[in-house]
C-alpha cells in the first residue's frame, strides 16, 4: 500500500490499521485516502461534502465507501458525530482539538465552537466524583445564532 503521499500523522495512521486488525479489516487504499482527506478538513463536513471533496482532489472513491468507512473512523477514535439543528448528522476530525462546546443555528445551520474551561471543569468533577472514566463529551447547546436573529 502506498503510504507516501498520506498526509495523515503516522499515528493516526497506526491507530485507524489497527483498530481495523481488531475488526478483521484491512486497511485498503481508498480507506487511507479518507483518512487523509478527513485529517486535511478542518471543519465540520457531511459525508456528501467529503465525497465532492476527494473528487475535486481527483480521487474516485464511491458514496458507499465513504459511508462504511466514516463508522470505522468514529469507531477507530479518529472522527466524532455532531448532531446538527436538523437533526443530520455531520463529522469532525478529533486531531488534537480541545473538548469545546458546538453552538448549533436551527435557521442556518452553522455550527459555532466554543471552548468553555468551567463546563469542562464540571465534566471532570463529575465524573472524578461518580469515579466514572469519559469516552466522548457532547455539549451542544440549539438555538438562533446573531446573523439570523439581525
Amino acid at each position: 500500500m502506498n503510504t507516501e503521499n498520506v498526509n495523515a500523522p503516522n499515528e493516526r495512521v497506526d491507530q485507524f490499521k489497527d483498530y481495523l486488525d481488531t475488526q478483521g479489516l484491512r486497511l485498503t487504499q481508498e480507506r487511507l485516502t479518507i483518512l487523509d482527506q478527513v485529517f486535511n478538513t478542518d471543519t465540520h463536513f457531511r459525508p456528501d461534502d467529503l465525497l465532492v471533496w476527494m473528487r475535486q482532489a481527483g480521487y474516485k472513491t464511491s458514496k458507499a465507501t465513504i459511508y462504511r468507512t466514516l463508522p470505522l473512523l468514529i469507531k477507530s477514535g479518529i472522527l466524532t458525530e455532531v448532531i446538527d439543528a436538523n437533526n443530520q448528522t455531520q463529522y469532525e476530525y478529533i486531531g488534537n482539538i480541545e473538548e469545546h462546546a458546538h453552538l448549533i443555528c436551527v435557521q442556518c445551520g452553522k455550527i459555532t465552537e466554543s471552548r468553555v474551561p468551567e463546563i469542562i471543569k464540571q465534566k471532570n468533577d463529575l465524573c472524578k466524583k461518580f469515579n466514572f472514566h469519559p469516552i466522548k463529551f457532547r455539549n451542544e447547546i440549539i438555538g438562533v445564532c446573531s446573523e439570523c436573529r439581525g
